[in-house]
């Protein structure tokens, strides 16, 4: 919606603690200080080769948002230059953030309850408001906000960490608040985040150290691969400088380096397709950087080589480029897929949670030293009262304690924020693989448990939905694998024993055999493959044989291959 709302109520602009003025600026909000941002119209600059395209209004795509035509959407975003000051934002922005809304009947006045539930009133205070943990203090980037408009966002994020008490460490948040706030109101602007931070599609924000480590380090592994050029350049002329202090501040390239009017039109883009937008604008960054090192002497080796991580930031100040050009860029690097992004992150991930183990070369018990990553006890009592797979006759309630840990501790971190549900269990809902894709397909991820009617007890981690063997690659034809290397086998009784997916124990290229994850149809469902399945079940989930395979270079589940099925157990996680 835009921020001038003919229907907006004399109480909301009442409670926003913002005195609402009439047409200021076009399309910025009130709390914004106009004098400082310089408005270029890049459709003036010579134009390149080609007719450029019109500028689509908010009612067009207003309308392919409602028919879900989300590449198009995708595709306007890319191409249009709208100014700087284009009243567009004001309702394009809150449109795409509300795409990703999880909470999707969020009712009118929430977002003031929880102001008066944090600060006891809903007039905003004078005097500064303490920010949250997760917030970093060296980079609250105002951007063009006034004063009034820096307190507003220091309550939006105040109240963010209140409703959302998961996001331990998120430094981007305040600069995405303080964009957001340049083109609607302050409510507006709380909704926005929620849907950024709230996907489950796509990254936006990333919301724990881990997550904020793990993404660096995508950034960088993707850069060396594809800028070649610059990494090597930097390497060589600075070779006692760590490229990973480089790319720790990757993400303050864009934010608190480009000119303000590049920011915004990356935004345009970012707020519909996500974090891979940044990755891509970064990549572009680092090539023209190196290229102006070759040609510039202001970017000459002696005076970039004590400190390339801040010569980079002042460099984007300076961008010889327009916006269309970087974002033309930016989209036009091949190979960049979401599906790689997303390999590359998950194996980061891996690699982060399991090297320790993985530089003991064994595949032991990974043993959890603190509570950290330890269920809650309200899921482990969840867990022993549903479970079958885990209440051994041989064990006592001890032993069975100490399984559910050691499973609990191989789960990715994340997902251990999650309350386990039981979605499947042959005890209660048959032996039919129909009832079990009916219960559990639209889940991700899943956890597979297994106890044979030798009581041996195994299974697999999934990562991806189970309804994934229906989609249809581009020639219309069914995949016949799916999933990602986050999927894990694991052994529970008699031996305890993790084996995660071959690909996180190096960046070397081992060939299909090495990613046949997850396989399912109406007669069978595989997990594992390349020279043996590690697991397969038939139909009727009675019968199921192990094997060793490639894809997670495992030994056979069980001793003797072929198992009867006494109870299969499939659980969920609430809110992933």
């Amino acid at each position: 919606m835009p921020y001038h709302r003919a229907d907006t109520s004399a109480q909301a602009d009442k409670l926003s603690g913002i005195v609402e003025e009439s047409d200021l600026y076009e399309g910025f909000a009130p709390h914004v200080e106009t004098s400082e941002i310089k408005t270029l119209d890049f459709y003036n600059l010579p134009k390149q080769t080609g007719k450029e395209p019109a500028l689509r209004s908010f009612t067009e795509i207003q309308q392919l948002l409602q028919q879900n035509k989300k590449r198009d959407v995708k595709n306007i975003l890319r191409e249009n230059s709208w100014p700087i000051n284009s009243p567009i934002r004001s309702q394009l922005w809150p449109a795409l953030c509300a795409q990703h809304l999880t909470k999707q009947n969020i009712v009118d006045g929430f977002y003031w309850e929880m102001v008066h539930q944090v600060f006891g009133t809903t007039e905003l205070s004078e005097k500064p408001i303490m920010l949250p943990a997760f917030v970093d203090a060296t980079h609250c980037l105002p951007y063009h906000l006034t004063s009034t408009g820096r307190a507003v966002a220091d309550r939006i994020v105040n109240v963010l960490g209140y409703d959302c008490p998961d996001i331990t460490y998120s430094p981007v948040l305040y600069p995405i608040t303080s964009l957001l706030l340049h083109f609607m109101s302050e409510e507006e602007a709380y909704l926005c985040l929620a849907g950024l931070v709230g996907s489950k599609e796509k990254t936006f924000i990333n919301q724990t150290k881990l997550q904020h480590e793990v993404t660096w380090k995508t950034v960088m592994q993707i850069a060396k691969k594809h800028t070649k050029s610059a990494i090597a350049y930097f390497q060589r002329i600075c070779p006692g400088q760590k490229l990973e202090r480089v790319f720790m501040d990757w993400c303050w390239w864009i934010l608190a380096g480009l000119p303000f009017q590049h920011l915004v039109r990356i935004m345009d883009c970012f707020f519909h397709e996500g974090i891979k937008v940044l990755y891509r604008v970064a990549l572009v960054i680092l090539n023209l950087f190196h290229k102006e090192c070759q040609s510039n002497n202001e970017w000459s080796p002696d005076n970039i080589k004590n400190d390339i991580g801040n010569a980079l930031i002042k460099f984007c100040k300076k961008i010889p480029v327009s916006p269309a050009k970087l974002l033309h860029a930016a989209f036009s690097i091949r190979g960049l897929s979401t599906q790689y992004i997303s390999r590359i992150f998950i194996k980061t991930e891996m690699l982060l949670k399991s090297r320790s183990a993985l530089n003991s070369g064994s595949k032991q018990l990974i043993k959890s030293r603190s509570s950290d990553n330890l269920p809650t006890s309200q899921s482990q009592v969840n867990i022993q009262m549903m479970s079958h797979t885990l209440t051994i006759r041989e064990l006592h309630s001890e032993s069975c304690r100490n399984l559910l840990f050691t499973l609990w501790s191989w789960l990715p971190v994340r997902i251990t924020m999650y309350q386990p549900v039981l979605l499947y269990t042959t005890e209660e809902h048959g032996c039919s693989l129909t009832t079990f894709y009916v219960r559990v397909e639209q889940h991700e991820p899943t956890l597979l448990m297994i106890k044979t009617c030798n009581n041996e007890v195994f299974g697999a981690y999934c990562s991806s939905r189970w309804f994934e063997r229906n989609v249809k690659d581009d020639k219309g034809q069914r995949q016949a694998y799916f999933g990602t290397g986050e999927t894990f086998l694991f052994s529970l009784y008699p031996e305890r024993a993790k084996y995660p997916w071959v690909g996180i124990e190096g960046d070397r290229d081992l060939g299909h055999s090495s990613e046949l994850f997850m396989a399912a149809d109406s007669k069978m469902i595989t997990i594992g493959g390349g020279e043996g399945q590690a697991i397969w079940m038939d139909e009727n989930i009675r019968f199921g044989k192990t094997d060793g395979c490639k894809t997670f270079n495992n030994p056979p589940l069980c001793p003797s291959g072929d198992f009867e099925i006494r109870v299969l157990e499939v659980y969920g996680f609430v809110g992933v």
